[in-house]
C-alpha cells in the first residue's frame, strides 16, 4: 500500500502521548500517560493546553455520546529513560507496576470543564490493573480492554471489558489474553478487534449482543512484533500501531498485514480525522509528539463522532 510519508508535526514534548480523538472542532484530544492529563492540541498544532490533570496514567480515550470523552486509566506506570525515549517499564526488571499501585480506572471528563468522575474500578470483584483503549458502539456503551500489569517475575493476564456510560453495568466479554491493548469494531459492528501487545497477534471476537461475544477469538493475524492500539479503515482493514515498525495495516479478510514506516520506535495510536477521514493522526510516545499524515483510504467513522 502505498503511503505517502510526509507527515505535519502537530504537537511535541508530549509525556507519552495515547488515545488521540478528533473533536467535532478538528481540534484533538489525547492523554498523556507520564504527565496524567487529558490535553487538547489544536487542529493545526501549536501550544497544547491541558484539559484535565486525571493522576495515574490515562491510556486511552474516546468521545461519547453526550460529547463527553471517557478515559480508561492504568493507574501509573513505572518510567525509564533510553536514547532519548521515554518508556514505560523499568529497563532493568521489565516491571511496570509501581510502588504501591492500587488499581486502574475508567472515568468521565467533561472537556468543556475538565471535571472527571471515575465510574468504574472494578468487575465482579476483580480490580482493573490496566485499562489501556476504548472504542464506543451505536448502542452507547463501549468497549475496552485491561492490559494488566507486569511484575519482575509474573504478568497479569488481561481482559475484554464493556461498559455502560452512565456507570451503571460493566461485564467481562473475554479474559485471559496476553496483553490485550487496542480494541476496535468492524464497519458493520459485528465483531470486535482486540490487539495483544504480547504475542503481536490481531483476535476478533462475533458480537452476539452489547457487552456478550460468541465463543473464543479468532486469529485475524499473527506478526513477530508487539502490537498496540488500533483503529479501523472505512473497508475494514485494521491499522495497528506496531511497536519497532510503525503502523501495521491487516486485511480484515486475513490474507496479510504490511507495515507503514514511522519515525518513532514506540508508535502507539492512530486514528483518522480531517476532510473524508483521510487524514491519519498518530501518536509517537517515545519522542512525545502527534503527528498527522495523508492516508491513502478513508478512516471508519466512529459511533460518537
Amino acid at each position: 500500500m502505498a503511503v505517502d510519508t510526509e507527515f505535519t508535526e502537530l504537537a511535541t514534548d508530549l509525556e507519552f502521548p495515547e488515545g488521540p480523538v478528533v473533536m467535532p472542532d478538528g481540534s484533538i484530544l489525547l492523554v498523556e500517560i507520564r504527565r496524567g492529563t487529558l490535553t487538547r492540541v489544536p487542529a493545526n498544532g501549536g501550544s497544547t493546553e491541558i484539559v484535565a490533570d486525571l493522576g495515574g496514567g490515562p491510556n486511552g480515550a474516546a468521545l461519547g455520546p453526550d460529547g463527553a470523552i471517557y478515559v480508561v486509566n492504568n493507574g501509573g506506570f513505572v518510567w525509564s529513560e533510553f536514547a532519548g525515549m521515554i518508556l514505560p517499564f523499568d529497563l532493568s526488571t521489565m516491571s511496570n507496576e509501581p510502588e504501591g499501585f492500587t488499581g486502574g480506572w475508567v472515568e468521565r471528563v467533561d472537556p468543556t470543564t475538565g471535571e472527571h468522575t471515575v465510574l468504574y474500578r472494578e468487575c465482579a470483584g476483580h480490580r482493573f490493573c490496566g485499562p489501556n483503549d476504548i472504542v464506543f458502539d451505536d448502542s452507547g456503551g463501549f468497549w475496552f480492554t485491561d492490559f494488566g500489569k507486569t511484575r519482575p517475575r509474573d504478568a497479569d493476564r488481561g481482559a475484554l471489558y464493556y461498559g455502560r456510560a452512565d456507570g451503571s453495568k460493566v461485564v467481562e466479554a473475554a479474559h485471559g489474553l496476553f496483553g490485550p491493548n487496542g480494541v476496535g469494531l468492524s464497519p458493520d459492528g459485528k465483531r470486535v478487534y482486540v490487539s495483544e501487545s504480547f504475542s503481536g497477534r490481531l483476535l476478533a471476537w462475533t458480537i452476539d449482543a452489547p457487552g456478550q461475544v460468541a465463543g473464543g477469538p479468532e486469529v485475524v493475524e499473527a506478526t513477530k512484533g508487539h502490537f498496540d492500539s488500533l483503529a479501523v479503515e472505512a473497508n475494514g482493514d485494521i491499522v495497528v500501531a506496531a511497536i519497532g515498525q510503525g503502523l501495521c495495516v491487516v486485511a480484515a479478510d486475513g490474507s496479510g498485514h504490511e507495515y507503514v514506516a514511522m519515525p518513532d520506535q514506540f508508535t502507539t495510536n492512530v486514528c483518522f480525522g480531517g476532510t473524508d477521514l483521510t487524514t491519519a493522526y498518530v501518536t509517537l510516545s517515545g519522542g512525545g509528539r502527534l503527528i498527522s499524515l495523508p492516508w491513502p483510504r478513508p478512516g471508519l467513522a466512529l459511533a460518537c463522532p
